[in-house]
């Protein structure tokens, strides 16, 4: 068992830590902790907006496909980050709310972002990329496998813009044969 050690400071290293955290802050009461927006983030905000979507999920070649639908509300956050919040039917599971965060982190050059659903207590963290032609986001994370047994998988998700106001996701996890396989593919359409 460990155990949990707490540090006093002396009234010295107090003010010492005081004085660095002001640095942070400017005169004008600006605070130079504030992170410039990169052409990544501008990626981001085309997600921004009221969507419909219709799910298809097929965990097996020898399954039969399961559809739902639902509706996503996506709003930006000062052009960091997207919130994303869906309500609809989720397939095996019934009425299921959402949430996405994604962003972009400039130290890391990486898109990052998490994933929850009503229907689970696995929060899903995610890391990715935009393809060279900046059509197609991959992001990456690790969840529990959907065989039932108690082990962990590789997935990805790839949200691709088919137009402005049409986009879709493709979710793959990784099997035990090393390739990717394709189990649901969610296509959004822009409300009007």
């Amino acid at each position: 068992m460990e155990q949990l050690s707490i540090t006093c400071l002396t009234t010295d290293e107090w003010e010492k830590a005081q004085a660095n955290i002001t640095l942070f802050w400017d005169t004008t009461g600006g605070n130079k902790m504030k992170t410039e927006l990169h052409k990544e983030h501008d990626w981001l905000q085309k997600l921004v907006g009221e969507w419909t979507y219709e799910t298809e999920v097929k965990m097996g070649s020898e399954q039969l496909s399961e559809k739902a639908t639902g509706t996503e509300s996506v709003r930006s956050l000062d052009g960091l980050w997207i919130l994303a919040e869906g309500q609809g039917e989720m397939p095996g599971c019934g009425a299921a709310t959402t949430m996405l965060t994604l962003g972009y982190d400039p130290h890391k050059q990486r898109y990052v972002g998490t994933w929850i659903g009503s229907m689970m207590t696995y929060l899903w963290v995610y890391d990715g990329e935009l393809d060279a032609a900046a059509r197609v986001l991959t992001l990456n994370s690790e969840g529990p496998a959907m065989t039932g047994e108690e082990k962990m998988a590789k997935y990805k998700d790839a949200i691709e813009f088919k137009s402005n106001d049409r986009r879709v996701l493709t979710s793959h996890v990784l099997g035990d044969d090393g390739q990717w396989h394709k189990f649901m593919t969610v296509n959004y359409q822009r409300k009007q």
